[in-house]
């Protein structure tokens, strides 16, 4: 059986184009293996809106590391204080420090971020001796030293005013996180 010139030179390009996909993703997977995983740490400022009465602005300091797993997926511990600030002179504020546990997975460009939380929130402040579960969707950006994110913070056991004038449970906010970061 005798090939002609076209089909040889189809057989041999699709045989190269097989060997040198071989070899690129033999690199992909040494480059992979070899990804320098370590620790991170992050400083950062909140700035939020309270979502549930009596509370409206929310203020808060951060320290946040960071465990990257892989390039793209890394474990995060956060602590710090929040206050919530009351919209009427007569009630009083509450200030918590949040201990938070949660996953970062950069989903584009190794710089834009989905990340989860969950935690405790201990109030320190005014004779309230609660603590809450706390749990923490986010979005942010993340390059080498700057981390901007959007998150959203539900703390189910702290005392809301609900739209009748009783008193219920679960304090939400919407907040800001600007931070600076570095590795360790």
């Amino acid at each position: 059986m005798k090939m002609t010139g076209k089909i040889k030179t189809v057989f041999v390009f699709a045989i190269a184009m097989m060997f040198a996909s071989n070899v690129q993703a033999q690199e992909a997977t040494k480059a992979a293996t070899n990804y320098d995983q370590g620790f991170r740490l992050g400083f950062g400022a909140n700035a939020g809106y309270s979502t549930s009465d009596p509370y409206k602005l929310a203020l808060g300091a951060d320290a946040r590391v960071q465990y990257d797993l892989s390039k793209r997926y890394s474990l995060t511990l956060t602590t710090g204080f929040s206050n919530l600030f009351v919209s009427k002179a007569d009630g009083e504020d509450l200030g918590f420090i949040p201990a938070k546990a949660g996953f970062k997975a950069f989903v584009w460009n190794d710089q834009f971020y989905v990340m989860g939380e969950a935690g405790a929130a201990f109030a320190v402040t005014n004779d309230y001796n609660k603590t809450s579960l706390l749990l923490s969707p986010s979005i942010g950006y993340a390059s080498k030293y700057i981390d901007v994110s959007v998150h959203y913070e539900h703390y189910s056991d702290f005392a809301k005013v609900n739209n009748n004038g009783s008193v219920g449970k679960g304090v939400g906010q919407v907040g800001v996180r600007l931070a600076y970061g570095f590795k360790l």
